[in-house]
Formats: structure tokens, C-alpha cells, sequence
């Protein structure tokens, strides 16, 4: 009988064996966290209003769990939801429910809104309202009654069931309630409620004076074109307002914005007891930000409660954030000192102090303990490659940290400060969650999330650490191929990105960053990524040091981790390719152009060519504008310089591409031929910025079928 069990043990040591050496598919490597090997979370979680439970939902319902004892109930089930609905409403799944309390919430399908409300130990789901067809960008009002939203280019307020029109422009080229500046300026929408929800602030943009920019569908036949505003380098650009609806009187007042028509409107916030709108007002040059006041009932300017000014620019990112029950004193958040941190201001007395500070920068706010006078934030005190949690009190400024494990760091606070959800990933940890009490720091896991990637044959990854020519660290990882042999030689590949807004190196899982990368590396490559100089979260030196000069500084650091490649003896540099998309991809032709010597094989993908075609917000911070900087336009572009390319260079690009504009590469593309420089390209339907699925899948492996062809001997 014990014999009869050897041939099931080898079998189960053989299995085991085998699944330990698989090999992800491109669709694994491309999309497989975001489906089949998707990382276990808590979805939908949110703290009770109280703080002593929380609720997060499952496939049949809502689950509530008190956090004395830690006991778990069904809150509401799929079943109770449905019961009410006729057959034809009824959920097929559960929906993202919002709790306004452990007792009411609401949710959206098919366009409809619905109200649950609990009743004895039952539920009853009632339909609430409808939108005009084509609604987005609804907001529902602090009342929890009203719902603003937008149809084409038009704002729309629902309220007691009807639907009325706050604006009524037929040039579709006027456009209210939706984000503007290119969703630059931290930006995120153009709705702003005020508190009590009696007015509603909103953009007003218009973009009539800015010339049209075709974008074609080539995917039927005829092509179809349609026209959008895209405001180029040194061009027009569009000019904004915001307007005041108030709801009681159906009129809208506009703030009186004076200044040059061209300014940008940004960190739009109102006061607490909804008699001020606050405004950034940044004016083209991004280099002077006045903070101000504006009165919400006549529109009428105030005052100006601070400026901001610098010799490159002024960036800002969020709006203002009032401690609680205060209608004077705020959080203003500046990078004045060279890394993000968090400021003081009361409306009359002005700055009374700079509450964070040190070489490191704050990257969140969480929220508040009012009755501790404690802030709660994320930074990178710890490191540039981490995120912990902290907070600090307000008056004495002692400051404590409430993470330990390393790793990347994110959090939800509990309305009154007492609780804290906090989520984190490190090289080797997939997902922690834990529940913290911020009062004595004691931890409570719930969740430690299986790996699912252990049972695949994952690459050695290594960080590297380097610095730049002026002794800045430089933070990068080097991915080794599977079944590494120090003695073989392995063709290079290097991705980047290296512009602002980004940053590629942290400490968190995967540990390579990419599964691509490991896809790659499975596939006998050594793959090197760093972010250099220009990209994010390490200060605004750090950022501004590619200012009025794109391409340089990034190139010469990244340089320095061509040479670090060069001192490997396993490393086969007469074989390196690079690779990179959007910023990435400019960087990426930059050097198969600049320094043609360095790499055989080059995929850029979605391109800038000539920043003289890129959107005025983004591309006159980082480069001022072409009238003012000739000189750095001109070293950066591209389409003279075509000549140089002596390696294998495909270009890749979407023909809908409204951000990166398809023009960048087609005006490359026949400059090529005009020099008689082979070129290899591709181009298909959609956009690189939004690209997902299926066709992702299919361009990663038209990527690495390049490398395959051009670097593999």
C-alpha cells in the first residue's frame, strides 16, 4: 500500500516543478494583472460616518464589519436590491453602491439612478431619477437631491425629477462644466458645488478662436474627419471663465477674472460656508500664480491672498483644503521649496506657517483629526521609492509615522481621523491591507494577498543605483533573463519614459515594474529601466532640470546607465535596443538620432517629433514657448536629424492619437524618405494614451517581434 502512493507523489513533484517554470503568454504579460492574474484587494471599500465599521462589497452584496470584535454582517445582498426592481431592471451583478449612510445609498445603471434604503432588516430599491441621454460627468450635490451634469458641451442640473438647462450654447465649440487646460493644472472636471448646495460653479471654455486640427477615421469607409481644438506650442490658445448658477434663481453670474484672456483658471475651491470662490489664476507663462477671492454672489474680485512666481514655472496641483470647521484657515500645498509641502494660511492674516518641511515631498492629503488638531498625509520621507503615512499636529508640528513595512503606501482616513485603511505592495509582497487606529499605531491585518505570479519561472531583478554627471542618485533596475548564466552574453533592452509626470522606479510589485519585462527576460533579455532627471517625485531641481532644454539632460543621464550596462560582462551592448512610448517614445528617437552609435534597434511608440506641435499647457512649462526659446525648439526636434538614424528604428502610432497628434510621425516619416533613411512604421486605429485589451496585446507583440528580428543573433 505505501508503494502504490510513489507514482501520485512523483506525480504531484512534477507538477509542481512544471508550474513553477511556466512562461506568461504577451496577454499575460500585457493585461495579465488587470484579469487572470489579478492581485486579491477589498473592492469598494469605505469607512462607516461614525468610524466604527467598514463596508466593502463582494460578488452578492455588501458586507459591514464592526471594528469592535471585528464581527461581519451582510449589510445589503444583490437579492434585496433586485427584489424591488421589475424584471426587466434587475442586476445581473452587483453595482458600485455610495452609503451615504450604513441605511441609504444609491447607484447608477443603464442611466438610471436608484435609492436603496433600508426598512427593518429589509431593503427597498426605488428609482430615484433619470438624465438627458448622452449625460456625463454627473455630480450629485452635497443635498444628495441634486444631480449637475453635463450633455456634448452644455451643463444640466436635475433636480426633483426634472432636468433643466444651467447653460444653452449651440456652438459646440463653448463648452461648460467640463475640465480645461487640458486637464493640466491638476485639473480633474469643471463642477464645482458649493457646500450647501445652493450654487454650482463651472468652467466656461471657449475654444472657437483656436484653429481646428483634423483627427480621421480611417476605420470606415470613406475615412470620416472630425475636428478638434488642439492649441499648439506658441499658438492661440482657448480662454476660459467660471460661472456661478444659483439654484434658487436660475441665474448665473460669472467671476470678474480680469487679466489676459489666456490665463489659465485652476485649484477652483469653495469656501466652507459657500459665500467665496477661490481661483489660481496662472498666467500664460506659468510663472506668476496669484491666489484669488472672489465673492460667489456678485462675482466680484476681493482680494488676492498670496503669489507665487519663479523663474521657470509655477505648478500648481490642488486646490485649497480648509481645516475642518474653519471658514478662515487653510492648506495651501506649494513646491516654493523646492519639494511639495503643505502651508498654513489664514484669509486675513495670510501665511501663519509651513507645517511640513524637509528634502522630501508630500504626495497626498488624507484628511483630518479635528479634535487632535492632527493632518494625515503621504510622502516620500522615507524614500523616493516609497510612500509611508504620516501625520502631524498642526500647532506643535510633531510629526509620526504610521507605516513601518516598506513599500508603496496608500490610505483612506475615516471621517473623524480615528481610522486608518492602508494598503500597500514591495518587491515581494503583492497586497497588504490593514486597519490602523491613529491614536496608539496598533495594526490589524485583513487581507495578505496570494501571489499570483508563483508559479512562474520570474527573472533575478536587481536595483542599481547610479548618479548623473552633477551627483544626483539616479534610481534604476536591471532585469536578468530566467535561467540566468553569468558566463553567455544577452541582447539589451532598454525602457523609458524619463519625462515629468512619471516616474517608472519604486518599490512595490511587481518588483520589475512591468510584466512585459519579465516576459522579455523569459525570452533571453536583460531589460534596464531608470528614471533619470525630469521625471517625478524627487523635487523640482530634480524636474526642472530638462527645462527649456528637452532631450539633453534625460539623454545624458540615461547615458550613464548605457555605461553601467557597458561594465557588464553579460550584458551584450553591440545588441541593445530601447524602447519607450509617448514621452518615451520622443526619448527613444531622440537617441537612435543623437547618439546613433548606442543602440542597434529602437521602438518609439506614439512619438513627439517637433514639440512646436505639442499643447501649449504642457509644452510651454517644460520648454517656455517657441517665440522665447527658439534655440531649445530647435536642438529638440527631431525631423532634421532623421539623417543620423544608422540603427533599426520602428515607429509606431495611432491614427486617432488626439494627444500625441498623428502628424509627429507622419512629417518624421517623410523626412526619412526625402533623406532616403529606411524606416520601419505601423500605424493603427485609436491612440496610444487609451489603447487596451486585445489590440495592446497585439502592438506588444508586434514590439517584441522587432527585437526578436533585429537583436537576437
Amino acid at each position: 500500500m505505501k508503494f502504490s502512493k510513489l507514482p501520485f507523489l512523483v506525480l504531484g513533484l512534477g507538477s509542481l516543478v512544471f508550474a513553477q517554470n511556466q512562461k506568461y503568454t504577451m496577454a499575460e504579460a500585457v493585461n495579465g494583472l488587470r484579469s487572470n492574474l489579478a492581485i486579491k484587494s477589498i473592492p469598494q471599500f469605505s469607512w462607516t460616518a461614525d468610524a466604527k465599521a467598514y463596508i466593502y462589497g463582494t460578488r452578492n452584496g455588501y458586507l459591514v464589519t464592526e471594528m469592535q470584535g471585528m464581527k461581519q454582517d451582510t449589510l445589503v445582498s444583490l437579492h434585496q436590491i433586485n427584489k424591488n426592481l421589475a424584471a426587466e431592471q434587475r442586476l445581473k451583478a452587483l453595482p458600485p453602491v455610495k452609503f451615504t449612510d450604513r441605511s441609504k445609498g444609491y447607484f447608477v445603471q443603464d442611466g438610471k439612478y436608484y435609492r436603496i434604503t433600508k426598512s427593518g432588516n429589509d431593503w427597498k430599491t426605488t428609482e430615484w431619477t433619470s438624465l438627458n441621454e448622452g449625460a456625463a460627468n454627473a455630480e450629485i450635490l452635497a443635498d444628495n437631491k441634486s444631480i449637475v451634469y453635463t450633455v456634448k458641451n452644455n451643463l444640466y442640473l436635475n433636480r426633483n425629477g426634472k432636468n433643466i438647462a444651467i447653460t444653452t450654447d449651440e456652438n459646440e465649440h463653448i463648452v461648460n462644466g467640463q475640465a480645461v487646460h487640458r486637464s493640466e493644472f491638476g485639473i480633474r472636471g469643471g463642477i464645482f458645488a458649493a457646500p450647501d448646495a445652493a450654487k454650482i460653479a463651472f468652467y466656461r471654455m471657449d475654444e472657437t478662436m483656436v484653429t481646428d486640427y483634423p483627427v480621421i477615421d480611417w476605420s470606415v469607409t470613406p475615412a470620416k474627419n472630425t475636428n478638434i481644438k488642439y492649441p499648439m506650442a506658441g499658438g492661440t490658445s482657448h480662454q476660459v471663465t467660471l460661472g456661478v448658477y444659483d439654484i434658487n434663481s436660475q441665474k448665473t453670474t460669472f467671476l470678474k477674472t480680469e487679466g489676459d484672456k489666456e490665463q489659465y483658471l485652476t485649484a477652483v475651491t469653495w469656501s466652507p460656508d459657500s459665500k467665496y470662490i477661490f481661483v489660481g489664476v496662472l498666467n500664460r507663462d506659468q510663472n506668476h500664480l496669484k491666489m484669488n477671492q472672489y465673492d460667489a454672489v456678485t462675482g466680484s474680485f476681493i482680494k488676492t491672498l498670496f503669489e507665487e512666481q519663479s523663474d521657470k514655472y509655477v505648478e500648481p496641483q490642488n486646490p485649497l483644503l480648509f481645516f475642518p470647521n474653519s471658514n478662515t484657515d487653510f492648506i495651501w500645498q506649494s513646491q516654493r521649496t523646492g519639494y511639495n509641502h503643505l502651508f498654513h494660511y489664514h484669509l486675513e492674516k495670510g501665511l501663519v506657517a509651513q507645517i511640513t518641511k524637509g528634502d522630501w515631498l508630500v504626495t497626498d492629503v488624507l484628511g483630518f483629526n479635528e479634535k487632535k488638531k492632527e493632518i494625515f498625509y503621504t510622502s516620500t520621507q522615507e524614500s523616493p521609492l516609497e510612500r509611508h503615512l504620516y501625520k502631524i499636529n498642526w500647532n506643535s508640528f510633531r510629526t509620526q509615522k504610521l507605516t513601518s513595512a516598506p513599500g508603496m503606501h496608500t490610505g483612506i482616513l475615516s471621517k473623524d481621523g480615528s481610522q486608518l485603511y492602508d494598503i500597500y505592495s514591495n518587491a515581494t509582497t503583492p497586497r497588504s491591507v490593514n486597519l490602523i487606529n491613529t491614536a496608539n499605531g496598533q495594526s490589524k491585518n485583513i487581507l495578505t494577498s496570494e501571489n499570483p505570479l508563483k508559479n512562474y519561472n520570474r527573472p533575478e531583478i536587481k536595483n542599481v543605483n547610479l548618479k548623473a554627471d552633477d551627483g544626483t542618485p539616479l534610481y534604476g533596475k536591471i532585469i536578468l533573463p530566467t535561467d540566468f548564466d553569468a558566463t553567455r552574453k544577452y541582447p539589451v533592452i532598454v525602457y523609458l519614459y524619463n519625462g515629468p509626470h512619471l516616474q517608472l522606479i519604486t518599490n512595490s510589485f511587481p518588483a520589475s515594474g512591468n510584466l512585459w519585462y519579465e516576459y522579455m527576460a523569459q525570452n533571453g533579455y536583460i531589460v534596464f529601466t531608470m528614471d533619470g532627471r525630469g521625471s517625478s517625485n524627487r523635487g523640482m531641481k530634480f524636474e526642472q532640470a530638462v527645462f527649456r532644454n528637452m532631450g539633453e539632460t534625460e539623454m545624458n543621464d540615461q547615458l550613464k546607465g548605457v555605461e553601467y550596462l557597458k561594465s557588464l560582462p553579460y550584458a551584450d551592448t553591440d545588441n541593445m535596443g530601447i524602447h519607450g512610448w509617448s514621452y518615451g517614445g520622443f526619448m527613444t528617437t531622440s537617441f537612435m538620432l543623437k547618439h546613433p552609435e548606442v543602440f542597434k534597434a529602437g521602438v518609439a511608440g506614439g512619438p513627439v517629433i517637433d514639440w512646436n506641435m505639442y499643447e501649449i499647457m504642457y509644452t510651454e512649462r517644460y520648454m517656455d514657448s517657441p517665440q522665447n526659446n527658439p534655440e531649445g525648439y530647435a536642438k529638440a526636434n527631431l525631423l532634421d536629424k532623421v539623417q543620423n538614424l544608422k540603427g533599426k528604428l520602428l515607429m509606431i502610432h495611432g491614427a486617432q492619437d488626439d494627444v500625441v497628434v498623428w502628424q509627429h510621425s507622419v512629417k518624421f516619416l517623410k523626412a526619412a524618405v526625402d533623406h532616403g533613411v529606411q524606416l520601419d512604421y505601423f500605424v493603427y486605429p485609436g491612440h496610444e494614451h487609451n489603447v487596451m485589451g486585445k489590440d495592446r496585446v497585439h502592438l506588444m507583440q508586434k514590439v517584441t517581434d522587432y527585437f526578436d528580428a533585429h537583436l537576437k543573433k
